[in-house]
């Protein structure tokens, strides 16, 4: 069996590695892929917003299955593009990628079906936006519409911090046209919470829980980046909470995609704050979350071939999907200076006897030699019994990898540490 899966980071690397232990796979080809995966699968250099020629070039392989992974190829229409040339996708179509696509659609829509969220306003008017600021309480956070490669949310703390962000989405344009329009929301204190779900539009399976670490330096300083990286479960979210979810969030978030037309398959990622008010829906996320994924899906115990094909199919209910009931952390090394500049271009060294557990985002092969190529190197995942253990064994991993300009948080899992001791 011929895969294409479509993307080039940490996530599709995990994603591919786990879609090889299924014996009926052949050949895995990723567009674009990189430097690491390329040691996993077939690179081909084709963008991964590059659709018509993702569809051409899986009509010219013969591709049994596509996985696209990334938000922006599945906002695009990727999945689209590829089932019309009769190739079975998992992911949703473009008019239910639109759930991450725009902010405004999302927060419309859980108004509308009444899916706790935050209080919110929107704005198409920057003057409208600023008037509104001048009473609206603080700190609030502020919401670029359209997709903003994770960094199109701030959160302010002051009215000028506010009225600054307005103007640099909305005048300047610092995330182009996704700032045509702005939410401007509540602002929500507690726990966050990632759950990732496989869903075939009428079943919702939760995948294992998980805490994501967005801030670049340690004890949550520093710029919020795409993530420093992750355990699982996270010790939050109690089987209480996530019947609560099930009922309220994931389950009428399903219902109301679908009495919009907008039937979702795929995986859908809710994003998660356990407020003194119960759980809200920060965001959703079409896809798997990067770098969520390195650790929910070293904790699949089920075939992820055959999951994926059950949400395309929609015999999602007929399926087994098991987690391992055991905990696990992904630490990610970065290029010193991410998320804002930073130098690119070093040799990286892995042992071999860790390349399992290693997950590559931003390398590039010249010459034989793996070379960094972006902001987040790699994610460094263990899995053991304990949390203690995991954290423990990511670290020792890290250690044994080497690039010049290696830069890394100290401290992941800590937080999830001390909430599962108290």
């Amino acid at each position: 069996m011929k895969i294409l899966v479509v993307g080039g980071g940490g996530r599709e690397h995990a994603i591919i590695k786990k879609l090889k232990e299924n014996k009926t796979v052949t050949e895995i080809f990723a567009t674009p892929g990189n430097g690491g995966i390329a040691k996993d699968a077939t690179c081909v250099d084709i963008g991964a917003k590059e659709i018509d020629k993702i569809a051409a070039f899986a009509m010219e392989n013969a591709i049994d299955y596509a996985v696209v992974a990334p938000d922006d190829p599945l906002v695009l229409g990727c999945v689209d593009a590829l089932e019309e040339k009769g190739i079975p996708c998992f992911g949703p179509r473009a008019n239910a990628a639109i759930i991450e696509g725009s902010k405004v659609f999302s927060k419309n829509l859980m108004k509308k079906y009444n899916i706790p969220t935050a209080a919110y306003e929107v704005f198409t008017d920057m003057d409208a936006a600023l008037t509104y600021l001048d009473t609206a309480p603080i700190p609030t956070v502020i919401k670029a519409d359209g997709l903003a490669l994770g960094k199109g949310v701030i959160i302010a703390m002051t009215r000028k911090e506010a009225k600054d962000a307005v103007r640099s989405m909305m005048a300047d344009k610092v995330f182009g046209k996704s700032g045509d329009q702005i939410v401007i929301e509540e602002f929500l204190t507690g726990p966050e919470v990632s759950v990732l779900s496989f869903t075939d539009g009428k079943t919702v399976v939760p995948m294992i829980s998980s805490m994501d670490h967005k801030r670049a330096g340690d004890n949550d300083t520093g710029l919020n980046t795409g993530g420093m990286g992750t355990v699982a479960p996270n010790p939050y979210y109690t089987a209480e909470l996530a019947e609560e979810c099930m009922q309220t969030i994931f389950l009428p978030t399903i219902a109301a995609m679908n009495a919009e037309g907008r039937k979702f398959k795929g995986c859908l990622y809710f994003g998660l704050m356990l407020t003194p008010n119960g759980p809200k829906v920060i965001e959703y996320n079409c896809r798997f979350g990067d770098p969520e994924t390195q650790v929910v899906l070293p904790l699949l115990e089920s075939d992820l071939l055959t999951v994926m094909q059950a949400t395309t199919n929609g015999t999602l209910a007929e399926t087994e999907v098991k987690f391992a009931d055991k905990n696990a952390c992904c630490v990610i090394m970065a290029s010193k200076g991410y998320p804002t500049a930073y130098e690119k271009g070093y040799e990286m060294t892995i042992p071999e006897v860790i390349w399992d557990n290693v997950y590559v985002a931003g390398a590039a092969l010249k010459d034989g030699k793996l070379l960094t190529n972006g902001g987040r190197v790699l994610g460094a995942t263990a899995v053991a019994d304990t949390l203690d253990q995991a954290i423990d064994s990511a670290y020792k991993m890290v250690k044994t990898i080497h690039f010049d300009n290696a830069y890394y948080r100290n401290d992941i899992g800590a937080k999830a540490l001390k909430a599962g001791r108290n």
